[in-house]
């Protein structure tokens, strides 16, 4: 054995305590730390030639790199819609690794039963029946890709192709409808073969507005003259946090035949909360369904899951042949599920963080998160330099500045608060005009924390 890694077996005790340390003062310190990573990053150096062992690797870690970690995890990082990682999270995640178990099957390791467990528990926390089954995978582009696969394998049950063998092009052209489609359902389309360009936006309801029309739905449905489609519904639009009419959505299909997948990304986590519950209404009827779990149910990177009701079509498009692997039989292995073969236990930080706080525990974040969106949006629509674009429906607030919302100037001020240490916003464009999204969805965000990125945006905006 190498004798580097001699001495770190030897001394494997010490050299996970020494890490604990680190990951103990930077999960400590992620409230006060700078938001966002201080100057540009070192010049890239060259690989060692001879090791240093993991307490000098840890060592060289902390002096060099450590200091450009963005307190992602902390509670005024508002940009994306991400989340931080609870207590108990973090713990699971360090045990994934400690274990290091391959999920591609149940063969020797009790790991694949956990992540059903976990699974069915989200279904319930979702509003999802038994109809509904569910595989973790990396995040929401990817669970918008199964879940877009699995339609692709619908539409040639449709019309007599199997896509899985014959290929997306023996399908023809392929009708996708939608109204706010996140941008990963292109992205999505494009690796499936259907094409970017296949993806027909559908007209919005009136207003300040990201919810699809349905009458518009029901007549762009009407115009395919009876070719099957798929459509993408949405639950939290990216902008605004708008939720399309889901149930009126699942009734069309009584005349039309499409697919129902819903982007649920961060949307979902409003049926924890009663007081919300009713914009996710109807998620049961999908066909299809993506939950991003690295952003309101606060686990590490990487984890999202998916559901859909034909598990069989699943299998059909991801079903790994090989003798060694075995066949899809009874309750297929997850190799037999995802695009991948080689899984990481992503569901045992998320089966922590449901033990530890349970529904209740969960829904006060949501409910916190939304509070102090509120707030944060009130406190805007408080200051002459800024504005708000659209109401804050749930944890997102979209706004820009009051006298020339440039690009230019929109980023400036998103620096400007990035420089300050107390808060991160990413940029967007709402309806043609540049602006920002403060995205709460942190389990240790406060009342403070809002009242200091108020402060922050204050200040930078009126030193535009």
């Amino acid at each position: 054995m190498h004798p580097a890694l001699a001495g770190d077996l030897a001394r494997l005790p010490e050299l996970l305590q020494s890490a604990r340390d680190v990951a103990a003062r930077a999960a400590a310190g992620a409230a006060e730390r700078p938001v966002a990573a201080p100057g540009p990053a070192p010049a890239r150096a060259p690989l060692p030639e001879h090791g240093e062992g993991g307490a000098g690797a840890l060592a060289r870690f902390t002096e060099r790199w450590a200091p450009g970690m963005s307190a992602s995890t902390g509670p005024r990082y508002l940009g994306f819609v991400t989340g931080g990682v609870t207590p108990a999270s973090l713990a699971g995640d360090w045990l994934t690794s400690a274990y290091d178990q391959n999920l591609a099957a149940d063969t020797g390791s009790w790991g694949a039963a956990l992540e059903r467990e976990t699974v069915g528990w989200l279904a319930g926390l979702f509003g999802l029946g038994d109809a509904h089954s569910g595989a973790f995978v990396t995040g929401a582009t990817m669970s918008n890709t199964v879940g877009l696969a699995i339609a692709r394998e619908w539409l040639g049950e449709r019309l007599g192709v199997d896509v899985s063998r014959a290929g997306a092009a023996a399908l023809g052209p392929v009708d996708v409808l939608s109204g706010s489609p996140h941008s990963s359902i292109g992205k999505a389309l494009s690796v499936l073969g259907i094409g970017r360009d296949r993806l027909r936006p559908v007209h919005l309801l009136p207003g300040n507005r990201e919810a699809v029309d349905v009458t518009a739905l029901d007549a762009a449905l009407a115009a395919l003259g009876g070719r099957p489609a798929i459509v993408v519904a949405n639950a939290g639009t990216v902008n605004t946090v708008d939720f399309d009419d889901l149930r009126a959505i699942a009734a069309l299909r009584e005349r039309y035949g499409f697919w129902l997948h819903v982007d649920a990304a961060f949307g979902a986590f409003a049926a924890l909360s009663p007081a919300h519950a009713p914009l996710v209404a109807g998620l049961d009827a999908a066909d299809s369904v993506c939950v991003d779990l690295h952003k309101w149910l606060n686990v590490p990177y990487d984890a999202a899951v998916q559901f859909t009701r034909r598990r069989d079509l699943q299998v059909a498009v991801f079903r790994n042949e090989s003798p060694y692997l075995g066949l899809p039989t009874g309750t297929p292995d997850f190799l037999h599920l995802t695009p991948e073969t080689s899984r990481r236990m992503r569901a045992l930080p998320a089966w922590f963080t449901l033990t530890a706080y349970g529904r209740d525990g969960h829904r006060e974040i949501v409910e916190r998160n939304v509070t102090e969106a509120r707030r944060l949006g009130a406190g805007v629509g408080e200051l002459p330099a800024l504005r708000l674009l659209a109401p804050v429906r749930l944890n997102v607030v979209c706004f820009t500045l009051a006298e020339q919302p440039t690009q230019e100037r929109v980023a400036a001020l998103a620096r400007a608060v990035a420089a300050s240490g107390e808060g991160f916003l990413t940029p967007t464009v709402y309806r043609g005009v540049p602006a920002l999204r403060a995205a709460f969805s942190n389990w240790r965000t406060t009342e403070d924390d809002t009242r200091r990125v108020l402060a922050a945006l204050a200040t930078a905006s009126v030193a535009l």
